[in-house]
């Protein structure tokens, strides 16, 4: 904790630097935000340390992380980013309101595409000044992500630094062509897949323990996989395999039917994420809502 003899000589605009830091997570990243060499970031980041006392920042991994004091200091430091935010919106000529700056979300390929995308674009209509950036990947909740102002993951988190929640369950099923079953015919049991070339993820490089495959099909592995949702849907409706494919996506491909006979039912989650020093920023909340108004509408689809 910082000493009672420290220089509180502090700068607002230092905290623009670790606000960037933290958003991003990389030195590199945070210059590029800032439009200045990471050289500057590092300096001033280091001063501000100075002032106050204390470390606010450690290496990790995955690129820099906020200490606890850190995460304090952050929160605090929200409310001055959102005041400078307004300022800029007034100058502007922003009509009251509205949100402006960079909001970045990371969610699974697959659903960032589908429910994410179009929930953000109808976001933007009402907040032209919002920019917004889409990190796709499929991976568990992690205290140790950088980077995000918001994180749609699969599956939960339990930890305390992060604020979480429900946003929806989705359906996985087992799909495939009428052409392919035709030349292969159709497994009338799941033992009878062992015979078939089933389309899932890579399992080597799975980093979220609901979609393992043989937690639902004991002694089949995917002939054909990609780390990527996507790449399986294309790969299913070009005939490659059976494909065990999310619902949401499947149901948007009229070449591909279920393999009902099979009954072969898996629900997952995905989970809302954010870290609770951000939770109270408009941005998000506004960003929050707009997903949980796109699954309502769309629930049919999901299961």
């Amino acid at each position: 904790m910082p000493g009672n003899s420290v220089d509180r000589n502090l700068r607002v605009d230092d905290l623009r630097y670790l606000l960037a830091l933290a958003n991003t997570g990389r030195l590199v990243a945070a210059a590029s935000q800032l439009g200045v060499d990471h050289s500057t970031v590092s300096r001033r980041l280091r001063a501000l340390e100075r002032s106050l006392g204390a470390k606010l920042l450690e290496r990790s991994l995955e690129g820099w992380e906020l200490t606890e004091f850190g995460r304090r200091v952050i929160e605090r430091a929200r409310p001055i980013e959102d005041a400078l935010k307004g300022v800029v919106q007034v100058a502007d000529g922003a009509a009251g309101g509205t949100l402006a700056g960079n909001f970045r979300i990371t969610a699974p390929d697959g659903f960032g595409t589908a429910f994410v995308v179009p929930a953000l674009t109808r976001l933007r209509q009402r907040h032209p000044g919002l920019q917004v950036e889409l990190l796709t990947e499929t991976r568990q909740l992690s205290l140790h992500q950088s980077g995000f102002d918001i994180a749609v993951a699969i599956g939960g988190s339990t930890s305390r630094r992060l604020f979480t929640e429900k946003l929806c369950d989705y359906r996985l099923a087992l799909y495939a062509t009428r052409d392919y079953l035709h030349r292969n015919g159709s497994p009338n049991t799941r033992d009878e897949l062992r015979d078939h070339t089933v389309v899932f993820y890579v399992d080597s490089l799975l980093q979220v323990g609901g979609l393992d495959l043989l937690q639902y099909l004991p002694g089949v592995e995917p002939r054909f996989s990609s780390t990527n949702v996507l790449a399986q849907v294309e790969a299913t409706k070009h005939g490659a395999g059976i494909g065990l494919l999310p619902r949401f996506l499947a149901v948007r491909e009229p070449s591909l039917v279920e393999l009902t006979d099979l009954a072969l039912d898996v629900t997952l989650s995905f989970t809302l994420a954010a870290r609770r020093d951000g939770i109270s920023r408009p941005a998000l909340q506004e960003v929050r809502r707009a997903l949980h108004e796109e699954v309502q509408q769309r629930r049919a689809e999901l299961m």
